[in-house]
């Protein structure tokens, strides 16, 4: 609105200007080629108006391709990292591949720890590799939009990872409302909604102690869909806090808990890729609450 004005303004001052001037009846000499005063305001403010209006033209063109320039540079610099990501997985799959054989054959039913430690770091490496994989195709795969129920996708969630033996996922509770009317649904990917989802309850299970509660909450909030995954967990030191759902970002985690660091950034892409957002908050000792918001179908 203030680039539309900014090219008014002295055309309106100079008609001001050259009306005052007339109506006080004033002197009004003629000038250089002929002109009255009047008349000399009045052009002074059209020729200002005109070169306003060639300024703020520039500078809105030099903005748009700028604009442009940046986007285009973003999208190679996705693509660049998209063909680094499946040239490391393309590169790590055969050596994985023949250390699994090496370790199978060495092993030969000899329960070994050392071999088994080598194993487990090697499925480690292979996770990771597959789930950075994962995480570059998202981000140009198209989505498989559809109407989700949310409601019975949280619940079919839900029931499974109750069944998983961790105390905390037995000690999982949903809360959905029911009146004045459910959850609306909202268009997804419904597969893609599920993972990100299932990581949040994964990583809540993971860090959880015996004794913790993990609550899923949604609620309708205007013209989106908060979805809470809280838990009485230990919480996230303040300083990992901006960190979380960066790449292979684990803080300071224990290491005993398994991971590849990047649950929490396939759930910020799968969010983004569907037009939301995802916030985290947490207090240390006191538990962490992620928050998800899903616009929904109107």
């Amino acid at each position: 609105m203030k680039k539309l004005l900014l090219p008014v303004l002295p055309l309106a001052l100079g008609l001001t200007l050259a009306l005052i001037w007339r109506l006080e009846r004033w002197p009004d000499p003629i000038l250089y080629l002929r002109a009255d005063l009047a008349t000399w305001l009045l052009l002074l403010g059209l020729a200002l108006s005109l070169g306003a209006a060639l300024s703020v033209g520039a500078w809105a063109l030099a903005g748009r391709r700028w604009a442009q320039v940046l986007a285009r540079a973003r999208q190679d610099e996705a693509e660049e990292h998209r063909r680094f990501i499946r040239r490391l997985d393309h590169e790590l799959k055969n050596p994985l591949t023949a250390i699994r054989i090496a370790l199978a054959n060495a092993v030969a039913g000899k329960d070994d720890p050392i071999i088994g430690s080598v194993r487990s770091q090697v499925d480690r490496i292979a996770r990771v590799s597959a789930d950075l994989r994962k995480l570059a195709d998202l981000e140009a795969q198209a989505l498989e939009v559809e109407p989700v129920d949310l409601a019975e996708l949280l619940t079919e969630l839900v029931e499974m990872v109750r069944r998983r033996p961790e105390p905390a996922a037995q000690r999982l509770q949903l809360a959905l409302p029911r009146a004045p009317w459910p959850l609306p649904p909202i268009a997804g990917d419904r597969d893609l909604l599920f993972l990100a989802l299932h990581n949040l309850l994964d990583n809540a299970c993971k860090f959880a102690r015996p004794e913790d509660t993990i609550e899923v909450r949604a609620i309708e909030d205007s013209a989106a869909v908060l979805i809470d995954v809280a838990d009485t967990g230990p919480g996230v030191p303040e300083e990992d806090l901006p960190h979380l759902g960066e790449e292979l970002y684990r803080g300071s985690a224990p290491r005993s808990v398994e991971g590849s660091g990047l649950g929490l950034a396939l759930v910020r892409a799968i969010v983004a890729r569907h037009g939301g957002a995802m916030a985290i908050r947490s207090r240390q000792g006191r538990g962490t609450v992620v928050t998800l918001r899903l616009p929904v179908t109107r």
